[in-house]
């Protein structure tokens, strides 16, 4: 898939929240997971299983969802980018709103690489 076939399909899933099934079927086995230094939430990850398990991690702390909005992703050779609002509340800090980019980097017809910036 080309990246922007990625995105197309990255954004279907996003509509329907279906993170998990973003990761199952698009996420590379070598794909790294960065978060901005100093996260309160979440850290480093590396490789698909502990790219998941961060992921388990945080849903699983998380007490209510509140509201969740995923723009349309921008694509730019081999990056796409989306804007991300979360409001949740989520063990131990309460009730967060999130507001992020989330830029993810396509190489082979899967993502390598998420980050996020918040």
């Amino acid at each position: 898939m080309t990246t922007q076939q990625v995105a197309a399909r990255f954004n279907e899933l996003a509509q329907q929240e279906k993170w998990f099934e973003i990761q199952d079927e698009l996420f590379a086995e070598n794909v790294k997971s960065i978060e901005p230094p100093g996260s309160p939430y979440m850290g480093y990850a590396e490789g698909k299983a502990n790219v998941r398990r961060k992921a388990e991690d945080f849903v699983g702390r998380i007490e209510a969802a509140h509201g969740a909005y995923t723009s349309e992703p921008v694509v730019a050779s081999s990056h796409f980018a989306v804007g991300r609002k979360i409001e949740i509340t989520v063990r131990p800090h309460g009730r967060i709103q999130i507001d992020q980019i989330m830029l993810y980097e396509v190489k082979d017809g899967k993502i390598i690489l998420e980050q996020f910036f918040y």
